[in-house]
């Protein structure tokens, strides 16, 4: 076996990293979740399964702590995101590996990557949790001109870069470089509103929520804007209904399950952020002094 590399990790990258753990698995294992792979159902994927995921969840482990690690220190915001863009990579590698080549995780190792960072460095910083969108605003400045402008001389490009040149959809980068604001803005405070249910429709309901408002680059590549904004208004109408919360809002929940996968839609990248927002409820309750479970 090669020889790897030694590195130490401080107790407070393991607890925040643990919570991004949490939100992987949270996000994977609620059900009714409409194309998205649950235990119940591996809906629009043929590829993937819900152990897949976990093989995943844990292979990225180590990387989450060392991302939060990172933003524990004096870097600046811009050496820190370069350091943990670094260290994605060798996390991908490693998810590629573990899934068989099978990708879960990458738009969800880049946003809870990123998140884990800023966390990090907020806490260093002693700064309180409503700065931490600033941080990840100052850490990604700049980077979907620098990395998007350039890619019609790229030769390998990936699905949100092929995206983006037909669609101008700015995926990730876009999402990141604007702070999350599906999170920040909509997702944390319809999640905290949503206390009075069970994880599970918890989950569910707030990624319907998601599912309304996000741009999801998952949709479009496997179909077109049309369909996403179809996806978009069929979540609304579902909201409107009460979403799970009533038993006319489950039946559409359930009926959409059937349809995506009819249809072969996948709302991976509501799902990514649904983890991040499960991510930072917990990361904003511990920065609160509350250490919640749940």
């Amino acid at each position: 076996m090669e020889n790897k590399r030694n590195f130490t990790l401080n107790e407070l990258s393991l607890t925040i990293s643990s919570f991004a753990i949490q939100a992987m698995l949270y996000e994977v294992a609620c059900y009714p979740s409409p194309g998205l792979v649950s235990p119940i159902s591996n809906g629009a994927h043929k590829d993937m399964n819900y152990y897949t995921f976990i093989d995943s969840t844990s292979v990225l482990s180590k990387y989450l702590a060392q991302f939060v690690q990172e933003g524990y220190t004096n870097n600046c915001y811009k050496d820190i995101f370069n350091k943990i863009r670094a260290i994605g990579v060798e996390a991908e590698k490693d998810m590629f590996v573990k899934t068989r080549g099978i990708n879960t995780h990458k738009g969800m190792l880049f946003l809870v990557g990123v998140c884990c960072a800023a966390v990090g460095k907020a806490i260093y910083e002693k700064k309180k949790f409503s700065e931490v969108q600033d941080i990840i605003k100052s850490m990604t400045e700049g980077i979907t001109k620098k990395e998007l402008s350039v890619l019609k001389d790229k030769a390998d490009l990936s699905h949100g870069e092929k995206l983006y040149l037909k669609y101008k959809n700015e995926g990730v980068r876009g999402e990141v470089e604007r702070g999350i604001p599906t999170v920040f803005d909509f997702a944390l405070d319809f999640y905290k509103q949503s206390a009075d249910l069970s994880i599970n429709d918890r989950l569910v309901h707030t990624l319907i929520g998601i599912m309304q408002i996000c741009n999801d680059s998952t949709i479009i590549h496997r179909h077109n804007p049309e369909v996403l904004e179809e996806v978009k208004e069929k979540s609304r109408e579902i909201i409107k209904l009460g979403g799970i919360k009533t038993s006319n809002g489950r039946e559409r929940i359930n009926e959409m399950c059937e349809k995506f996968i009819e249809r072969n839609i996948s709302p991976g990248g509501s799902a990514d952020l649904l983890g991040v927002t499960v991510f930072l409820y917990l990361a904003e309750e511990y920065m609160n002094g509350n250490y919640i479970y749940s």
